[in-house]
């Protein structure tokens, strides 16, 4: 055995001290929870939320630290380089851990190896909306409209390669119907193009489009997750409604740096999960359109698994780029 071999192991061995020594007292120092976007919108929301779990849970601060730019990118990759002793953690969604990686042929960070999944902590499904212009009033009759004029309805988005945009491309292929695309910067113009019959079709988060179908200025076909929104019961899934196995929500997952000693996934992971008993967590995700959404880490990564092989796949097949 050379030098440098015995410096490895030596090394070795004593980060292995170091990471069983962090765990035993964990933890040991306030903890960071990144988020990869400003202040203010749907993930800081989550982070804030998992943040005063585990502050009141870990009697340890959780501080808050927004780190956006590049689409969530940035801050990605901040959580992946950093120490792997549970002190760091990130809140990603379907778009910063999975989206991402489908949208850009490199990133400064791999997806499945470098993050620890932790726990699912939330989900958002979309509303397919029409405008009162279209002569459809489900699914099938807007599947049946757009086959009978291919390539003339179009469909709205806040931007290329939004989450939007990909789950407008899934519908197109999974109903086999030729609908255009037409991208907007945001999703104000794009609601009022539709309320205006601009365009048709519309897949959106619901608090956007909510009060427009309320005010029945626009008309909601179909929630676009697996069964029926608790938010409304009334209005069908896409996957009763002619396309079964249509899925297209918004996801937000607690990740660690990969390394971060099992234990202290564990233990996050079991205080995170309390937070499907708490009505004031339900009530608040509900002003954000969403619902509580818990998972072992085991079920995490097989759901990152799948949603980087269904996007990729979309995404490759259709030719999106990012914005």
């Amino acid at each position: 055995m050379n030098f440098k071999q015995v410096i490895a192991l030596v090394t070795a061995a004593l980060l292995a001290v170091s990471m069983a020594h962090a765990a035993e007292k964990y933890p040991a120092r306030p903890l960071r929870m990144i988020v990869p976007f400003p202040p203010g919108g749907g993930t800081d929301i989550m982070a804030r939320m998992v943040g005063q779990r585990l502050n009141d849970a870990l009697g340890m601060q959780v501080v808050v630290d927004n780190r956006g730019g590049a689409g969530g990118i940035i801050g990605t990759e901040l959580a992946a380089r950093a120490a792997p002793d549970g002190h760091t953690m990130m809140i990603g969604s379907v778009s910063t851990i999975c989206l991402n990686a489908a949208l850009h042929k490199k990133l400064p960070f791999d997806t499945e190896k470098d993050l620890a999944p932790i726990s699912l902590v939330a989900s958002t499904p979309s509303l397919l909306v029409v405008g009162n212009n279209v002569a459809a009033k489900s699914v099938k009759e807007l599947i049946t409209l757009a086959k009978a004029k291919p390539g003339q309805l179009h469909y709205a988005t806040p931007g290329s390669g939004s989450s939007s945009h990909l789950g407008s491309e899934l519908f197109k292929q999974a109903a086999g119907v030729d609908i255009q695309h037409v991208p907007y910067k945001g999703t104000g113009p794009a609601v009022t193009d539709l309320v205006s019959g601009q365009v048709a079709m519309f897949i959106t988060n619901m608090p956007s489009v909510l009060p427009m179908v309320k005010a029945n200025r626009v008309r909601a076909l179909a929630v676009t997750s697996l069964t029926r929104s608790s938010l409304m019961p009334e209005v069908p899934t896409v996957a009763e409604s002619g396309i079964p196995g249509f899925e297209v929500i918004v996801w937000y997952g607690v990740f660690a740096p990969a390394g971060t000693p099992r234990s202290i996934i564990n233990r996050l992971n079991h205080e995170i999960g309390k937070l499907g008993g708490m009505q004031e967590v339900k009530d608040r995700l509900a002003l954000q359109g969403a619902e509580v959404m818990l998972s072992t880490p085991e079920e995490l990564a097989t759901r990152v698994r799948g949603d980087l092989a269904k996007w990729g796949k979309i995404v490759r097949a259709s030719g999106i780029k990012a914005d």
